[in-house]
């Protein structure tokens, strides 16, 4: 499902390059609008899982019914998942690692402007990205279903590191060539970044709450992502090169990913001490350490015991 979202980080580049080009800048952000607003009807085909009252119970509301919707209402927003201590770290760490996230994003075009001038390719850049995301996307979500647990974790410590890395390595480049290549990098990371979210959540907190997980996750990643590119372009406009801003931007997913290597040892320890504590309910409560993305779980919805 993710890998679509890649086949439109592929056209676009080229389709707003040509279209900027023919209608100008107002028209592009027009056409922008127009896709924006098929989002927000699309959004509206989606049904409220939150029961509706009778036109009897609207009529007579009282303190019990005003209970009632507290209580559905925490149900489906509740703060139940930050009891688990790899839950707070694994989405703690993954917004740290995510400050320089669209650093590349955002100001690599204007880097292969100002230092490989005389190429006018640039767009091709983000075009590479999200083909190599794509595919990343498609081949890690088959390796990551192969991966029982939460030591799938592994796979994102594995392209947190690359991905700081590459962002460091991108002033070292001499050529453009050698910023292709160095994009291809990190469109794979993003790929395994972004597929292997859903599994990891799924294993952290267990399926009844893994929908509330990754929108916590969500929400924590949005700030540190939205702040990285002004920072880089604050860097940018003190030291007139975009060197510090790049070197900056990998050390905050190399720091996450080192943070989230830790993850899956705290779970093994969380469950010996389950074992000894409640040894004829560990295997209910720790099923999905044998259990494979598609098979059949417990009932029981916890994956892991609260810490």
């Amino acid at each position: 499902m993710t890998a679509g979202s890649s086949l439109f980080s592929v056209t676009m580049p080229f389709l707003l390059k040509k279209i900027g080009d023919t209608l100008g800048l107002a028209h592009t952000l027009q056409i922008l609008s127009v896709l924006m607003f098929i989002q927000i009807f699309l959004s509206l085909t989606y049904k409220p899982l939150l029961p509706l009252p009778s036109a009897g119970e609207r009529s007579k509301p009282d303190k019990t019914e005003e209970l009632k919707c507290i209580h559905r209402f925490k149900k489906y927003l509740n703060l139940r998942v930050f009891r688990k201590v790899t839950y707070r770290i694994w989405a703690f760490g993954i917004a740290t690692a995510v400050l320089g996230y669209f650093v590349p994003y955002v100001h690599l075009v204007n880097f292969v402007e100002k230092e490989f001038s005389e190429t006018d390719r640039n767009w091709i850049l983000l075009v590479c990205i999200g083909a190599s995301s794509g595919i990343g996307r498609l081949t890690f979500g088959k390796i990551g279903d192969c991966i029982p647990g939460p030591k799938k974790i592994f796979l994102q410590v594995a392209s947190f590191w690359i991905l700081g890395i590459m962002s460091m390595m991108i002033p070292l480049c001499k050529g453009f060539e050698h910023v292709l290549i160095v994009c291809i990098f990190l469109g794979f990371c993003d790929g395994c970044f972004i597929t292997i979210m859903a599994p990891i959540a799924f294993e952290l907190v267990g399926p009844q709450d893994a929908s509330q997980a990754i929108g916590f996750l969500l929400g924590l990643m949005a700030i540190p992502m939205t702040a990285g590119p002004p920072i880089a372009g604050i860097l940018y406009d003190h030291f007139h090169n975009y060197r510090m801003a790049f070197y900056l931007a990998g050390i905050p997913p190399i720091i996450g990913g080192s943070v989230l290597f830790f993850i899956p040892i705290i779970h093994n320890r969380i469950r010996k001490r389950q074992e000894k504590e409640e040894p004829g309910t560990d295997r209910m409560l720790l099923a999905s350490e044998n259990v494979f993305n598609g098979d059949m779980l417990p009932s029981n919805s916890n994956a892991e015991v609260s810490a």
